[in-house]
């Protein structure tokens, strides 16, 4: 039953073959120590190399797992969701596979969780093995969300985190489609606490999250939780249209008080595509908006499940296909 399992731990999987025996052993050691019930929780995101079948050998020989089977790649976000709507535990950690958070802070996690906190997140200190040009990115990245958003998420944190049962709950009962889900748990409130911890290089292979990936995660934070940008078009609208009032007196004002033709075809070319390229961007970035309210019109699941493992009592291998579960 549900309410037996005490913790439910989500791991979001994508070619992860070289490492996912490993992730498993360590997970395993760490919540043996726990002396409660538990399961674990493997997303299989569409992955094209041998990390399905080795999950499924991990369920076979382990009934505490559980392995979902998507019908193609949907992405991180999806597969976390997924592990969120699937699990049962009263308290769920998420985690990735690739052991660059350590299992072991799960631990600390679950000592502030039995203190009263319903979200202990992980906090990273140092990030080993990322190179300068991520570490600069993604501090910006999170000062600036912060200073675009009324909300404020905590900054240089992952996805790397416990969360009650409660508030798993409202999680999923959440119906948007492109989700950031750090700025949603930051968004849905609740008794929140850092747990510090220095990340780790991968154990093995390579990121899952390419600069595309990254630029796409920085664009569904920043839209789904401020529409500032979209002011950005009134305030560059005022400030070119009272450059472009004094400009007209002063060159006004060189014909009538010293009779100085203005020449200045180049310059001319040259503040036409200046204007031209703000335009531009404001267009994009009314599109992004316009793209997501397109995105949540069509009301598409956010992932499919092909099949399950390990969960004997689901009869129906489609389950995940609604929104939220």
């Amino acid at each position: 039953m549900a309410k037996d399992i005490r913790y439910s731990v989500v791991v979001p999987c994508y070619n992860e073959e070289e490492v996912i025996q490993v992730t498993h052993k360590r997970l395993t050691e760490v919540m043996e120590r726990t002396r409660e019930v538990y399961e674990i929780v493997y997303v299989n995101d569409g992955c094209r190399d041998r990390t399905p079948d080795l999950l499924e050998d991990i369920s076979s020989n382990d009934d505490r797992v559980r392995v979902l089977n998507f019908s193609r790649n949907f992405g991180h976000q999806a597969a976390v969701t997924a592990g969120m709507n699937y699990a049962k535990g009263q308290a769920i950690v998420i985690i990735d596979a690739d052991l660059q958070d350590p299992p072991e802070v799960i631990l600390e996690m679950i000592y502030k969780w039995k203190q009263g906190y319903d979200v202990c997140y992980g906090k990273r200190l140092k990030r080993k093995g990322d190179t300068l040009f991520k570490k600069f990115t993604a501090a910006m990245f999170y000062r600036v969300l912060n200073a675009l958003t009324p909300i404020r998420i905590p900054e240089d944190t992952g996805d790397f985190r416990l969360i009650d049962r409660k508030v798993c709950d409202v999680m999923n009962s959440l119906p948007e489609k492109n989700r950031y889900l750090r700025g949603l748990v930051s968004w849905v409130g609740f008794k929140q606490i850092a747990i510090e911890f220095n990340r780790e290089e991968r154990f093995a292979g390579e990121t899952k999250y390419p600069l595309s990936k990254m630029l796409k995660l920085a664009f569904d934070g920043i839209t789904s939780f401020s529409y500032k940008p979209l002011k950005l078009a009134t305030y560059l609208g005022f400030l070119i249209s009272g450059f472009s009032f004094l400009y007209f007196l002063f060159i006004l004002g060189q014909k009538m008080f010293f009779n100085i033709a203005v020449q200045g075809w180049a310059s001319s070319v040259a503040i036409n595509l200046f204007f031209h390229g703000i335009t531009l961007t404001i267009l994009g970035i009314m599109g992004e908006y316009i793209g997501r309210i397109y995105d949540e019109s069509k009301d598409r699941p956010i992932y499919i499940v092909r099949s399950t493992h390990g969960y004997p009592e689901l009869q129906d291998p489609d389950r995940g296909a609604s929104t939220n579960q």
